[in-house]
C-alpha cells in the first residue's frame, strides 16, 4: 500500500531530478538521451561505461553532473606504471604523532571519471573492480 510519505519522498525525488537534468543539459546541449540515461544510472547507484571519441564531453558531463548534486568528482588517467595504491590510497608513517594516516586515492571520490582503463596492469584494474563491485577498498594488502 501506497503512503503519503511515499508519494511525497517520491515526488520530492522527481522534482530534484528534473531540476539536476535541466541543470547537466544547460551544459551538454543535443545529448538529451546521455543526460537522462546518466541521471538513470545516478539515482540507481550504479556504474557508466561512456566509450567515444575525446572531445564529445564526457568529462564534461561527469563533472556538471558533480556540480548538479554537490558531490565530489576525481579523474583517473590510468597507465601502466600506475599502481593500485595510486588509486586505492596508502597509510603514511608520521613521524610526530608516531603512527600511521591513511591519505585516501582518488577512488574516494563520489563520481570518479576513469580515463583508458584498458591501459592500466591487471592488479590496478582489480582494485578498481573491486571498489567498484564490492563498494570497499583493500588497502596495504
Amino acid at each position: 500500500m501506497t503512503t503519503y510519505d511515499d508519494r511525497a519522498s517520491l515526488t520530492d525525488l522527481t522534482t530534484t531530478a528534473e531540476r539536476v537534468r535541466r541543470s547537466v543539459e544547460s551544459v551538454i546541449e543535443g545529448k538529451p538521451e546521455v543526460v537522462r540515461l546518466s541521471l538513470t544510472v545516478l539515482l540507481a547507484e550504479g556504474h557508466l561505461l561512456i566509450e567515444d571519441v575525446p572531445g564529445v564531453g564526457k568529462t564534461m558531463l561527469a563533472k556538471a553532473l558533480a556540480r548538479s548534486i554537490d558531490c565530489t568528482v576525481r579523474r583517473i588517467q590510468f597507465t601502466p606504471d600506475l599502481l593500485p595504491s595510486d588509486i586505492t590510497g596508502v597509510s603514511v608513517f608520521d613521524q610526530q604523532r608516531r603512527e600511521f594516516e591513511f591519505k585516501p586515492g582518488a577512488i574516494f571520490a563520489q563520481i570518479v571519471i576513469g580515463d583508458e582503463i584498458n591501459r592500466a596492469s591487471p592488479k590496478t584494474q582489480s582494485a578498481l573492480l573491486e571498489s567498484m563491485e564490492e563498494r570497499q577498498v583493500t588497502v596495504d594488502g
